[in-house]
């Protein structure tokens, strides 16, 4: 007898649930949905979806910073063990609790394509996923736009920012990021996705190398999950 598609999914999801079952992970107990009611208030008391707007700041690339939450607390230790401790299952989690807060960014939706900030092949390597593709994927979904690939690329493996200080963070990233297949993003209002805001100089160096490519600063805007 013949399986259709949906039911072989279905029944994969079944046994995988068996095998590796779903947990919160912010207090590790067992849960079909990555997030237990209390640890879901806790977030909510932290979500906060907010815009700095950009638009007249000659120093920076991009025209809007969105963002989700403030660095601290819950969602800094998700980030964190998302980031350093691979736990990629975190994003699950995450991306659940964004799913049903989706009315708050509704705004999000204005944007035609989204562009993920890259890590270099040997980090990729090293994590075995990037952790802003993962939550870019999850939006992509929520907010029912694309994601678009190979526009931005990382050619130098750079220190990781969280080592160094702002003046530092600023030149490590300089010339880090090259543009392709510029074509893809013309014409359209683009927003680019990384976990944290912290100085904004990922981002900008992001932004800049569209900007360098003939794209138009105000049709660039930056969303990352939280801002330091």
């Amino acid at each position: 007898m013949k399986i259709n598609r949906q039911r072989r999914q279905i029944i994969i999801k079944k046994i995988l649930d068996i095998i590796y079952p779903q947990v919160c992970s912010i207090c590790g107990k067992l849960n079909s949905k990555s997030l237990c009611n209390k640890c879901e208030n806790k977030l909510k008391a932290e979500f906060e979806f907010q815009t700095d707007d950009y638009s007249t700041e000659f120093d920076k690339n991009f025209k809007e910073h969105h963002y989700f939450f403030k660095y601290e607390n819950v969602i800094r230790s998700q980030i964190l063990s998302l980031k350093f401790h691979e736990k990629s299952y975190n994003y699950r989690t995450i991306v659940y609790f964004l799913e049903k807060n989706k009315k708050s960014f509704e705004i999000l939706k204005k944007y035609d394509i989204i562009v993920v900030v890259p890590i270099s092949k040997q980090r990729l390597k090293q994590r075995g996923y990037n952790q802003s593709e993962l939550i870019a994927k999850g939006i992509s979904k929520i907010i029912s736009v694309k994601i678009q690939k190979n526009i931005i690329y990382k050619i130098i493996n750079t220190k990781p920012q969280s080592t160094l200080n702002k003046e530092q963070r600023k030149e490590n990233v300089q010339s880090a990021y090259i543009a392709k297949n510029i074509k893809k993003a013309k014409n359209k209002k683009i927003l680019i996705i990384d976990d944290i805001y912290t100085t904004g100089n990922t981002l900008n160096e992001c932004a800049k190398v569209l900007v360098d490519n003939g794209i138009s600063k105000n049709d660039i805007s930056v969303l990352t999950l939280a801002k330091d």
